[in-house]
């Protein structure tokens, strides 16, 4: 596999996780609204916002790997990171064991190493400027 095989299958992942994310914030909205236990609503809200904005990650960074040759880790942390921070707040909020929650702040810790990643690889990706020009 070339490296424009693994980026165009990173960006056809997150197209589709921010298919899912309108697809769960319809539902949520529309019609599972009288299946949520007490917090339901706040957090099933919560795991939509959270699971955009890292679907968005997972777009942007299979753009950014275009054409380079960086392992797309940071991918994998985005993306598993929305399955258990996302999906353990799915889960919850319709009537899932509340000890999911201990799940959740994995989700959230994988994200933050996502980022980090991205920002450590596309920082190595632009040497800094000869003395002379800065």
């Amino acid at each position: 596999m070339n490296a424009d095989e693994r980026t165009d299958g990173w960006v056809s992942i997150g197209a589709a996780l921010m298919a899912l994310v309108v697809l769960t914030g319809a539902l949520g909205a529309h019609m599972l609204g009288p299946h949520f236990v007490e917090k339901g609503a706040e957090w099933w809200g919560k795991a939509v916002l959270y699971h955009a904005l890292h679907a968005l990650g997972v777009l942007v960074y299979g753009l950014y790997l275009r054409g380079r040759a960086n392992r797309p880790w940071p991918a994998c942390c985005f993306a598993i990171g929305i399955l258990l921070f996302s999906g353990s707040l799915y889960a919850m909020a319709l009537g899932a064991p509340t000890w999911l929650g201990m799940i959740t702040p994995v989700g959230g810790t994988l994200w933050i190493v996502a980022w980090i990643g991205f920002a450590a690889q596309a920082r190595l990706a632009y040497p800094r400027a000869p003395k002379a020009t800065r």
